[in-house]
């Protein structure tokens, strides 16, 4: 697979502060990844890093399997890291055009990456008209211009509201749909979990995790349950070793699962015990749980 993004080792510090700590992860041509982790855990200088507006402590980074210049392998990225920033007189179809003066590409492709965005219908109206939401579109059909290979975003729908919101995720699937390889630095699991295929997870800089995000520790899900007798039937999953934690909550069991166990297999047994199920129904753990167990161990 091709290699977009090595990064090895790589450390910054302000002072004495240790904002990436020997940080280590790769990218591949065609998926979507998320860089996770709550604000301050270095996800922006990570990236800042990797696009040459932060110099690096120690460590390496290579961009298409070191094949080429950092300042050349620029040309092939599209990235929003800071807030986007528009004339506010001038409307979007020309302030696309004076990115691609800027960028040195070709003003061809405006009206096809302003309808890649849903924009299209308001390329003729001035940029101060535009929402939040819009002006984020705009910023990802302007980092679309030179049809990169690797499109980074930084906290792509921050401030956004929930409609906004869904917009960009949208049309981040769109873009990863198109064959492009994207990389989004997010403080939200949710963000991650729907639109990721690969997560790698920092805290303090540290990473704890990194991997496909349906991969993560290889959960085997739980059951949630339910019965007349809820005292025979959790005494029942304490004793199969199929089952760890068991949690009962409003009426509701959570039976978190060590091994594989279909649901036919659970009511059968239970059947044969004379324990009857009035609710029965298997879940894969969230990234959320997972987050959350890989995370407790961890130091504050």
């Amino acid at each position: 697979m091709e290699k977009i993004l090595t990064v090895q080792n790589l450390t910054k510090k302000f002072g004495h502060l240790t904002a990436v700590n020997d940080l280590s992860f790769t990218i591949e041509k065609g998926n979507v990844y998320g860089i996770l982790g709550p604000n301050g855990s270095g996800k922006s200088t990570t990236l800042g890093i990797v696009l040459n507006v932060v110099n690096r402590t120690k460590g390496e980074f290579s961009w298409f399997n070191g094949n080429t210049s950092t300042h050349e392998a620029l040309k092939k990225v599209g990235a929003i890291i800071e807030r986007p920033n528009f004339y506010p007189y001038m409307t979007a179809a020309q302030n696309l055009k004076l990115v691609c003066k800027i960028k040195e590409v070709s003003t061809d492709k405006v009206d096809e990456k302003l309808e890649l965005v849903g924009l299209l219908d308001r390329k003729n109206s001035k940029f101060k008209t535009y929402s939040l939401g819009m002006k984020q579109r705009l910023a990802i059909a302007s980092a679309l211009l030179n049809d990169p290979e690797i499109l980074i975003l930084d906290e792509p729908t921050n401030g956004l509201d929930p409609q906004g919101i869904h917009q960009i995720r949208e049309i981040i699937k769109k873009i990863a749909a198109q064959g492009t390889t994207i990389l989004l630095a997010s403080h939200l699991l949710d963000e991650v979990e729907k639109v990721c295929s690969h997560v790698v997870i920092l805290r303090k800089g540290v990473k704890l995790y990194s991997g496909r995000v349906d991969g993560m520790l290889a959960s085997h899900g739980f059951f949630e349950l339910k019965s007349k007798d809820n005292g025979a039937l959790e005494a029942y999953l304490k004793t199969n070793a199929s089952f760890g934690e068991i949690k009962l909550e409003n009426g509701l069991l959570t039976a978190f699962l060590k091994e594989e166990l279909d649901p036919g297999t659970l009511n059968k047994l239970l059947l044969d015990k004379g324990i009857i199920l009035s609710h029965l129904v298997k879940r894969k753990e969230s990234l959320e749980e997972q987050f959350l167990e890989l995370t407790k161990n961890q130091s504050n």
